[in-house]
Order: structure tokens, then C-alpha cells, then sequence
């Protein structure tokens, strides 16, 4: 058993009795897009569990999750970042057009990926880190599956990063934010939104990667963000 999945286990306890308050038994409907069959087997066997959860597939790469959203029109596709087949963006695009009231959620490994912002810009509804806590991976897919913004102050930080559409500052205040960085960091900033990695920005600024991290360091002070994810959303959102 992986090592993710071992946490996984750990971490779900005894939620699967519990229904949120608000949410209509047996009402969510899932898809999981997930190419490891553990992780997927062993995440449909504890979504099962729960009792506001009506069904849940499995696909095993990006054509398949795409043909199966399409017959069964799931609430929420769980959507593995590291799609063989497919480019994760592709698939999150060509469901998101089919299906707009699906609900796309990214399976990643951490939040420094870019491809993150790519899929979400093609229609993915936010993401979900593997290593988050089972508690708090339910409460995403809950609100994800009713449309929230979960931005309520009962959500945990890292649920409101979930969701692209849940920002910390008003959209007024986003330029305002992007103003109070330097000229390198505003040029840095720029480079990972347009997907570049730290080794390219180094290469393409004649700097060290330590420079570009310190240089990132910075930006997500200044911005009051938890990561590379989240300083790519507030620029774009200030253009």
C-alpha cells in the first residue's frame, strides 16, 4: 500500500456516518479519474461510505473519464493531475464545455504545479492536495458538489484555496497587491504564470534557482498567499 493511501486511511477515521448539515442524503455523484488503481479503488470504497454520496465511477485515464462523464454526468470529477493519456488541461476543458454545472476538481501532488492554473483557466473548479486531511477532503467535494465558494469561516484555508472563485481580497484590491511588488518579482510572477518552472525563470533571468525562490519567497508574503497557486490567481486576476 502506498504511502498516500496508508495517510489516506489514517486520516478518514469515523466521518463515514456523518452527514454535513444542509446536504440531502445520497444526493453527490462522483467520478474519479485516477490512474493508480490503489488510490482509486481504496478513494470510491470511503466515498461509498458516506451517506449523502450516490454513486461513484472510476476511470483509469483522461479518454476514459471523458466518455464516462459524458453517459453518467456526474456532480463532481476528481480528476487526477498526472493523466497518461491526456493533458490534464485538455480533459478539464473538453468536460467543462460538455458538462459546465460538473464540477472539476484536480488530484495533485502539491500546489507549486502549474499545470494547476492551466486546467483551472479550462474550466476545473479547483483542486484537492493528496495529502489532505479526509475531513477536509469531504468538505471540499460537498462544497464543490452545491456550487459554494467555500468561503464561509467554518472552512479550513486550504478549502478556500480550493475553489478559484474564493479570494482573500476583494477584486479592487488586486492590482493594488501586484503594485507592491518589485519590478523582479512582478517579472517572476509573470514567468510562473505563464508556466514556467524555477530552472527556466533562472535560466531566463541569468540568476541562480535560489535567487528565483527567495525572489517567490517574497511575492507570497506580499500577497498573503500560501503558495504558487494562489500569487498565479491573484495576477491574473489583476489584468
Amino acid at each position: 500500500m502506498t504511502g498516500e493511501m496508508k495517510a489516506l486511511l489514517r486520516r478518514q477515521g469515523n466521518t463515514g456516518s456523518r452527514i454535513d448539515r444542509g446536504v440531502h442524503p445520497r444526493s453527490i455523484r462522483l467520478l474519479i479519474a485516477e490512474t493508480q488503481r490503489l488510490i482509486r479503488q481504496s478513494l470510491r470504497l470511503l466515498l461509498e461510505r458516506e451517506q449523502d454520496v450516490a454513486s461513484v465511477i472510476e476511470a483509469t485515464d483522461g479518454h476514459e473519464a471523458y466518455r464516462l462523464a459524458l453517459e453518467h454526468k456526474p456532480d463532481i470529477v476528481l480528476l487526477d493531475i498526472d493523466m497518461p493519456d491526456l493533458d490534464v488541461e485538455l480533459v478539464a476543458k473538453r468536460i467543462h464545455h460538455r458538462l459546465p454545472n460538473t464540477r472539476i476538481l484536480l488530484l495533485a501532488r502539491y500546489d507549486e504545479d502549474s499545470r494547476i492554473v492551466g486546467a483551472m483557466q479550462a474550466g476545473a473548479f479547483g483542486y484537492i492536495l493528496k495529502d489532505t486531511d479526509w475531513t477536509d477532503f469531504l468538505c471540499i467535494i460537498r462544497a464543490a458538489a452545491h456550487g459554494e465558494q467555500a468561503a464561509s469561516p467554518v472552512m479550513p484555508d486550504h478549502v478556500v484555496r480550493a475553489v478559484p472563485g474564493a479570494v482573500k481580497h476583494p477584486h479592487a484590491e488586486h492590482g493594488n497587491l501586484i503594485a507592491s511588488l518589485t519590478d523582479r518579482e512582478q517579472e517572476i510572477l509573470a514567468c510562473a504564470a505563464a508556466g514556467r518552472s524555477n530552472k527556466e525563470m533562472a535560466d531566463q533571468l541569468c540568476v541562480s534557482v535560489e535567487t528565483v525562490k527567495t525572489h517567490l519567497h517574497h511575492i507570497y508574503q506580499k500577497l498573503s498567499v500560501g503558495g504558487r497557486v494562489e500569487a498565479i490567481l491573484t495576477y491574473l486576476r489583476a489584468q
